[in-house]
């Protein structure tokens, strides 16, 4: 468990099964590997309720095993709580940003910082596409990017 004193990060996408779940497991693994783990509060949650309850997209998975990151996630949905609890809340998408801003709103004590994930990507591609209606190889292109920003976006929290 990480420190209540530590940093902590949500990564949010539209049904917590494709996107979100990647992104937490590759910053989990590179935080791990630089021995900060225990420093951080690790998540990833949804705007919708489409997927609550489920494990994380199946090609996810086989794409996260092939590159060697563990991922284990239950899809639940974003809570105001999280507004409250997190330093940072990272989407992938405009409707996510959108979304999130809108229930911020409601929060009285909200204190996340919400951004868009691809904000932190060297390559500039602001925006993580749903990979959900493609192929294997969007899965690949989500863990890339997700892998450039959560590196970035560790460094720049180090």
């Amino acid at each position: 468990m990480a420190a209540s004193s530590g940093k902590s990060v949500l990564f949010v996408c539209l049904g917590n099964i494709c996107r979100s779940p990647i992104a937490e497991a590759v910053f989990r693994k590179m935080a791990t590997d630089a021995g900060v783990v225990d420093k951080w509060r690790i998540d990833s949650a949804a705007t919708s309720t489409y997927e609550i309850g489920n494990p994380p997209d199946h090609r996810g998975q086989a794409c996260m095993k092939k590159h060697g990151v563990p991922m284990r996630h239950v899809a639940r949905q974003v809570t105001k709580e999280d507004f409250m609890s997190f330093d940072y809340i990272l989407c992938m998408d405009e409707s996510n940003l959108s979304d999130l801003k809108k229930k911020a709103n409601s929060v009285k004590n909200s204190k996340a910082n919400i951004e868009l994930l691809g904000s932190y990507d060297p390559e500039k591609q602001l925006i993580i596409k749903d990979p959900y209606y493609g192929h294997e190889e969007d899965f690949e292109n989500v863990y890339e990017q997700c892998a450039r920003c959560c590196k970035v976006f560790l460094e720049s929290n180090s």
